[in-house]
């Protein structure tokens, strides 16, 4: 099937954005008495659960024969050429707290690659967008990766580990080799958002455990069409569904893995 991206790319958009819009609404008067809890620090809400019904309702006119990875499981039936991966809201914890940034998150896959992906942040009314072989963009302009080539002027940001609390000793680790080390790390709550920051040069590289392809499969196709990195913590491929990610410029990629490999 021969896939027009660029013009299902600006489709997505419009879905991102149109479901940032009930995002920010609903946040605007958010009752905390409806959050659950899937499970341990791992919250939702109706506000996850009626996002990603609308994104995945949209996208299946978009490409009716498509597949989908959700978060919240609304729609879960896989194909084996296209499939979408979605996550309605990226952040859930900053959005019940009122705290930014959280992010609409949404990919397209063909087979075993990513083609496709949107990161809306809601806050800042930042969309940034990819497709495989073209240019990676934030509100329709261009950008690219960070220029820094030395690791150590870089700024990198990180998440905390929330379920995997056999590798808190290894991420503190890592806290106080990248303090010690670079400019500074910092941790923004919104993975898909922290994607996007590297894509556009705002920070050097990125890197978290525990994570699920919804997470990051947008913001990993950005950064790489933005001129970037992305591997997992053995510096292989498998960062989608393995659960480790480190992505960053192409100077400093390599050294983030290096140092990674020691301590976890």
């Amino acid at each position: 099937m021969e896939l027009d991206k660029e013009h299902v790319m600006n489709e997505v958009i419009k879905i991102a954005r149109r479901a940032g819009d009930f995002i920010r609404h609903e946040g605007a008067g958010f009752d905390r008495d409806k959050i659950e809890e899937k499970s341990l620090n791992n919250l939702v809400s109706y506000v996850d659960l009626e996002a990603e019904k609308m994104i995945v309702q949209t996208l299946k006119f978009t490409l009716p024969d498509a597949g989908f990875i959700t978060e919240e499981g609304t729609a879960t039936e896989r194909s084996e050429e296209f499939n979408w991966v979605v996550d309605p809201l990226d952040g859930t914890t900053n959005f019940l707290h009122g705290l930014a940034p959280y992010s609409v998150s949404i990919a397209l896959m063909h087979k075993q690659k990513v083609i496709i992906g949107v990161v809306y942040e809601i806050n800042r009314d930042e969309c940034f967008y990819a497709f495989e072989g073209g240019k990676a963009f934030l509100n329709r302009k261009p950008i690219q990766v960070s220029p820094v080539k030395k690791f150590e002027e870089g700024l990198y940001i990180t998440g905390f580990p929330y379920r995997e609390f056999d590798k808190v000793k290894n991420f503190i680790g890592s806290m106080e080799y990248f303090m010690k080390h670079t400019h500074g790390l910092r941790r923004s709550g919104s993975a898909a958002a922290d994607l996007a920051y590297v894509a556009c040069g705002r920070c050097e590289g990125f890197y978290e455990t525990g994570l699920n392809a919804w997470d990051v499969a947008a913001g990993a196709l950005i950064i790489r069409e933005a001129g970037g990195k992305v591997t997992d913590f053995s510096g292989g491929e498998d960062y989608l569904f393995g659960s480790t990610i480190v992505a960053g410029n192409a100077d400093v990629q390599q050294q983030m893995v290096d140092a990674l490999k020691k301590l976890y």
